[in-house]
This record gives structure tokens, sequence and C-alpha cells, in this order.
């Protein structure tokens, strides 16, 4: 059975997109860096007869990352990997801290790079294999009081838009997926969003990804 590997699993995006996967008939790898989230979806979707695997990991740490997909890929079957983990601070640049600056680059950049480039080799021994990177429309366009995290988000655009045409002759389809604000515990920690009546849920988000999924270069969804 095929299995999917999801970054940031235990809530938002991560969460819904492993939900849905797991009723279309996959099998989800839940990553994420606190277990008891990602406990409680592997409980939702055993609940749908589908299997789940926690895997608590620190995807800023380069070694941890490449054993933790040495150790998936040796025991499971694991054709997709989304990079949806990432973090954000907002406000006037004068006002961000250093580790701020550090949090927002090592999660949103480094994270991502760092799963794409250990899972690749085992990807391209595989029939089709596929890399879903998770960027929101803060890849797209500059931001008020969101430079670093804009910042982060076009870097992996970069990154995304570059592996397109690098793997363009191989079986590993890479797909950008851009979407706007949701309601999710992502801006429990800020005021940057005054009114999140007006953000879509995460699961209607989570829908439209995986409905219009081809294996294109990009999915925008606003």
């Amino acid at each position: 059975m095929e299995y999917i590997v999801i970054t940031g699993a235990g809530t938002g995006l991560g969460k819904e997109l492993a939900l849905l996967y797991a009723q279309r008939g996959y099998d989800i790898i839940l990553v994420g860096r606190r277990k008891e989230p990602l406990q409680s979806v592997q409980q939702q979707i055993e609940s749908y007869g589908r299997k789940a695997i926690v895997f608590p990991l620190d995807i800023t740490n380069y070694e941890q990352v490449h054993e933790a997909a040495e150790t998936l890929c040796r025991t499971y079957y694991v054709t997709t990997l989304v990079n949806n983990a990432g973090v954000g601070h907002f406000g006037p640049l004068e006002q961000m801290t250093e580790q701020h600056i550090h949090e927002i680059i090592d999660i949103n950049v480094k994270g991502t790079i760092y799963m794409t480039k250990a899972f690749l080799p085992y990807f391209k021994t595989l029939p089709q294999a596929n890399i879903i990177n998770i960027i929101s429309t803060a890849g797209l366009r500059g931001k008020v009081n969101e430079s670093v995290y804009v910042a982060s988000k076009f870097a992996v655009r970069g990154f995304s838009e570059s592996l397109v045409k690098e793997l363009a002759n191989t079986n590993v389809a890479v797909t950008a997926v851009y979407m706007g604000g949701m309601a999710t515990p992502f801006w429990d920690d800020s005021d940057h969003i005054q009114d999140r009546s007006r953000l879509r849920s995460p699961k209607q988000v989570a829908e439209t990804i995986i409905n219009e999924y081809k294996r294109q270069a990009e999915i925008i969804v606003e």
C-alpha cells in the first residue's frame, strides 16, 4: 500500500490533508514536532480503516531528517512527500527578533529543502513519485508586515520551480501549492489577522488541492 508523508500533520491543513488522503485509500506517515496532535490524527485515520504512522521529527535537523527518510523508505512504500510544515511571525521588520527570523527560515525553507533532498534519491527509484510543497500566496506577492515570512515563501517558490525543471525528465513530479490564509491554529499567537471569519477552512483548501492535483507544476487556491 502507498504511504504519503505529510509534515506539520498534527493540525490545520496538514491534518486535513492527512484525513482526506486516508479517506481516499492511502496510508499516512504523520510528521511533526509534537507527538500528541499526531496521535489524535492517527486515531481518526485508523477509524477509517487506514494505517497511520506517528513519526515525531525536527525537520530543521539535517541528520535527523536523513535518518528518518532512510528508515521510512526502508520500511514503507512511500510515494508522496507533502512539505506542509510552516511557521510565521508577523509585524514590521524592525520588530522581528533574531529568533523569529531563524525559525521562519529554518522551518519554512531549510525544512522543506532537507526533507526533499532526503527523500529524492529513493523517489527516483520508483515508477512514479510526488513532491507537493505547500507555499501560500505569500510566495506570489509581497505583503505588509510579512517581509521575512514572504521571503521564506518566495524561497520555496524558487526551490520548487527549479526542481520542476531539474526533474523534468524523471519520474518525480514537483507541485507548488499557493493558497490564501486559512482559519487554523497558525494564527493563535498573532493578531495579524483581525477577522478570521473571512478565512477558508483548512478542510476546504485540502479538498481543492487533492481534487485539482494532476502532478502539475502549481495549484493556486484563492
